[in-house]
């Protein structure tokens, strides 16, 4: 073959790529179905059974397989949870292992199809480097947390997960306000063969959804790891201050990435 040919894919790769689509879109005319005609009449524990089931079969579509860390430190008692962003892939992962309000830039909103079933699911929207509306979300997001526990990505982008960008205080304040404990997440995408870490869920610059999407249907043998980090000094009574709560929880992820994170 000459070096300039482009290589060819074996009709079986292909196949198997198609038939991956085929199940992708079957498996979000479904989800549609349900919040269209399910969820209006159904009560929260019944919507949250419909969301895990729906987050686990994605993740075995995408070739996915969870594995998680401590979540028996999670309480029972709504909580604010800090995490790491490396993927669009995060929320479904975490939706797999517990249902969980999510709060995400206003840029999801407005994705075809994606967009409109992140706000049936009640995500709250922040505008992007905006304190006035970041300090408005953070009351909205307080009420929330009355009555459950909501998943923020405080380092406002996604990044390859190597390390942790610094987490932005502004939505910290909602448990300041609500007092609820903050616990942290670490999320790590590993390949299963190697179980080295991967960046082929990572959704970051100018890459569309769709492109992240085939990147990992070409792959998909990977792990996508979820390990919970208990408050400072394992206790959920930490500092009423937002800028102490953002700082721990952003050493306490990048120091587990960093494989220096101490027994629990």
């Amino acid at each position: 073959m000459s070096q300039n040919q482009p290589p060819k894919h074996s009709p079986v790769q292909f196949g198997t790529t198609a038939w991956s689509w085929v199940l992708v879109w079957c498996h979000v005319i479904a989800g549609l179905a349900t919040l269209s005609f399910q969820f209006p009449f159904a009560t929260q524990e019944a919507k949250n059974r419909h969301i895990q089931k729906w987050s686990r079969r994605l993740l075995a579509i995408f070739g996915i397989e969870l594995r998680l860390r401590n979540p028996e430190i999670l309480p029972a008692t709504p909580y604010l949870l800090a995490s790491n962003h490396i993927s669009w892939m995060d929320i479904h992962a975490i939706n797999a292992f517990k249902p969980i309000r999510f709060v995400a830039k206003s840029d999801v909103e407005g994705w075809p199809i994606f967009g409109w079933m992140a706000k049936q699911l009640g995500t709250v929207f922040i505008k992007r480097d905006s304190a006035r509306h970041g300090k408005h979300v953070a009351n909205e997001v307080s009420d929330v947390l009355k009555a459950q526990s909501v998943c923020i990505f405080p380092e406002g982008t996604s990044t390859i997960g190597k390390g942790v960008l610094p987490f932005k205080p502004n939505l910290f304040e909602s448990a300041v306000i609500a007092q609820v404990p903050v616990y942290s997440l670490a999320i790590a995408y590993r390949s299963f063969s190697s179980g080295e870490r991967s960046e082929v869920p990572a959704f970051v610059g100018e890459m569309g959804l769709l492109e992240s999407m085939a990147k990992i249907l070409k792959d998909r043998k990977l792990i996508v790891e979820l390990t919970f980090l208990s408050p400072s000094g394992a206790s959920p009574e930490a500092s009423r201050d937002r800028k102490w709560l953002a700082l721990h929880s952003q050493e306490a992820i990048s120091n587990q990435l960093k494989g220096n994170q101490p027994s629990m």
